[in-house]
């Protein structure tokens, strides 16, 4: 379906996935800021952690939403969707005097998030040049997880230097937003356009998959908790704790984050068992973010978003990987859907706990009990893959 006035193969692809980078760059902005924005509205931990958790159940509400809607009315449309939504967003914290638009920002950019996780995925592996659709999943991966990290470094960066702090960076998305559109547009559609009828995407799970699905999630979560901390928590414990009142910092930290889980995606294919690897690794990471919260630590901290990291973007990819081969093709869709709708849960409700937590005790003794409870869901995960006899 490549008509008069699209771009050619390579080109459309490149855009494409330019479009899903500038779309996840969004989705992360506000992470360095949130310290400003307490200051600027007088609240606490506990209602950063809410701000951030919502956005986890807006990008659950896109998953369910529009999940399965592009394979019937094409990729095009339902991005373009996420790309406004992404757009409403940015222009809500720009223009925003209350907590109340930030709220709905945040909803808003997780469903745009939600609608680019599934959506453009598939766009980039139509769209990837013959024989390279293998390449062009991994390249899928680096614009969601790149353009996560991207965009707190970007925000940290404007935050630390540019005026008018809690505006600036949010200008700069627009005008990313805009450029992309423009560039989605050149691409051509790869799904024939069916007449419209709306479903919501179909959440289950096939029996002969539960066992693997299980371990997957568990470990998928713990992995996402460790991703939510950092994203919510740790410019919070950077000044509070290490008295480093620095956005730029912050950025920089929650983006090493997600480079190495761009490269523990790329380290599954090496790994005999990814999955116990990876949690492995999380273990590891948990245990070094309670070190660096006991003892106040930078290098720990950094370390710690380093191995976690890695072992969050192993995780993820061998449980996809390990339910994608077990699952039916006709449930391969539902089943992945329901593993995110988990993974992003996992996103969400410890976070908010550990907000509750640091707001009853102490940020560093609400940190502790949260590396204890994550490393302790990753280990017995670990445990059950090296006591099946079941490759995973």
């Amino acid at each position: 379906m490549r008509g008069d006035g699209h771009a050619g193969s390579v080109t459309g692809f490149l855009l494409a996935v330019s479009a899903f980078f500038v779309a996840m760059v969004g989705t992360t902005l506000p992470t360095p800021l949130y310290p400003l924005y307490e200051q600027r509205y007088s609240f606490g931990p506990l209602l950063v952690t809410v701000i951030f958790a919502i956005y986890a159940f807006g990008v659950i509400g896109g998953l369910i939403l529009f999940g399965n809607l592009s394979d019937r009315i094409g990729r095009k449309p339902v991005l373009l969707l996420g790309l406004v939504l992404s757009a409403a967003s940015a222009l809500l914290f720009l223009f925003a005097d209350s907590l109340a638009p930030i709220y709905v920002a945040r909803v808003v950019s997780g469903l745009s998030a939600g609608i680019f996780t599934g959506t453009a995925t598939a766009y980039v592996i139509d769209l990837a040049p013959a024989g390279r659709r293998r390449l062009a999943s991994f390249v899928a991966v680096f614009a969601n997880l790149g353009g996560l990290g991207t965009g707190t470094l970007l925000s940290g960066l404007l935050g630390q230097w540019a005026p008018h702090a809690l505006r600036t960076p949010f200008a700069v998305d627009l005008g990313l937003v805009v450029v992309a559109t423009a560039g989605l547009l050149l691409v051509p559609e790869t799904v024939p356009r069916q007449a419209f009828s709306f479903r919501l995407q179909r959440l289950g799970v096939p029996a002969e998959v539960v066992s693997v699905f299980v371990r997957a999630a568990l470990a998928g979560v713990a992995a996402f908790a460790v991703s939510g901390v950092f994203s919510s928590v740790a410019p919070e414990f950077l000044g509070v704790g290490l008295h480093h009142h620095s956005p730029a910092l912050a950025g920089m930290l929650v983006f090493f984050l997600f480079v190495m889980s761009v490269a523990g995606q790329a380290l599954v294919l090496r790994l005999s068992n990814a999955l116990a690897a990876g949690c492995g690794l999380l273990v590891a990471g948990v245990a070094l973010l309670a070190v660096a919260l006991a003892a106040d630590s930078l290098t720990a901290l950094f370390a710690s978003a380093a191995v976690g990291g890695l072992g969050q973007g192993v995780v993820v990819s061998a449980g996809l990987a390990a339910i994608a081969e077990r699952a039916p093709a006709e449930r391969r869709g539902e089943t992945a859907s329901s593993f995110f709708v988990v993974l992003y849960l996992g996103l969400s409700i410890p976070v908010i706990a550990a907000g509750v937590a640091i707001h009853f005790t102490s940020l560093r003794a609400a940190g502790i009990g949260f590396c204890a409870g994550a490393g302790a869901l990753a280990l017995a995960v670990l445990v059950s893959l090296l006591g099946s006899r079941a490759p995973t």
